[in-house]
């Protein structure tokens, strides 16, 4: 059975402030999204918006995800989507053209990165190592994605940058559920983390979007944590 959106919920959701030069201050939590059906995207968006994650990551890892970024832009207004796994100019542009308000990539190149310079929109290259950092850091990026953030040293790996790069700031992604997320967020150099936890794979195949709701809700919630 299709779990249809409570009326209310949408009307009663906030709607994310505009967006500035960067996606990681929207929410806690940027869902990182593989849509396989395009009939998905605008329902999943709703849900996402409703539980209170307006940024919306839709990776280009399936044929259809151009055109989901696409319906989610003209159907979702009050979700602000982006597009992941972007590793060309050409994907730049076609994700810009498909209404994509940010880019995400797993990683950069000289190449790449001037392709996202130029796109007009926020972006956040993909980065692994100190070294990688300090690069972006002397091409004027101080954003970036932090990936594969478990496999690549995790929350011991992003504390021990703070100190010698503190104007780094930082949305890891990988391998980051709902148990490690709050260590992540605790750190001061992290503003949000990637995941796809809020989305089993059993609850888009049902479209119970009430259960993506409820899910996401409990995402954004870890953001609220004590000083």
């Amino acid at each position: 059975m299709v779990s249809p959106l409570p009326s209310s919920s949408l009307s009663s959701s906030p709607l994310p402030s505009p967006l500035s030069s960067s996606v990681l201050e929207l929410a806690p939590v940027v869902p990182v999204v593989v849509v396989d059906d395009v009939a998905d995207a605008v329902p999943l968006a709703r849900a996402l918006v409703a539980g209170g994650l307006p940024a919306i990551e839709v990776t280009l890892r399936t044929p259809v995800a151009l055109d989901a970024i696409r319906a989610i832009a003209d159907g979702v207004p009050e979700a602000v989507v982006g597009a992941g796994t972007v590793i060309s100019p050409d994907q730049v542009a076609q994700s810009v053209a498909a209404g994509a308000r940010f880019l995400v990539s797993p990683g950069w190149t000289d190449v790449l990165l001037d392709a996202m310079k130029a796109s007009g929109v926020p972006f956040l290259p993909g980065v692994s190592t100190t070294s990688e950092v300090v690069a972006l850091l002397e091409r004027g990026v101080s954003d970036m994605k932090f990936f594969p953030a478990q496999a690549a040293g995790g929350t011991a790996y992003l504390k021990s940058l703070a100190g010698p790069l503190p104007q780094a700031r930082f949305c890891p992604t990988g391998g980051i559920g709902p148990a490690v997320a709050p260590e992540y967020l605790a750190l001061p150099n992290v503003l949000c983390v990637g995941g796809s936890w809020m989305l089993p794979p059993d609850a888009i195949a049902g479209g119970d979007w009430a259960r993506v709701e409820s899910l996401a809700r409990e995402a954004a919630s870890l953001g609220h944590t004590p000083s």
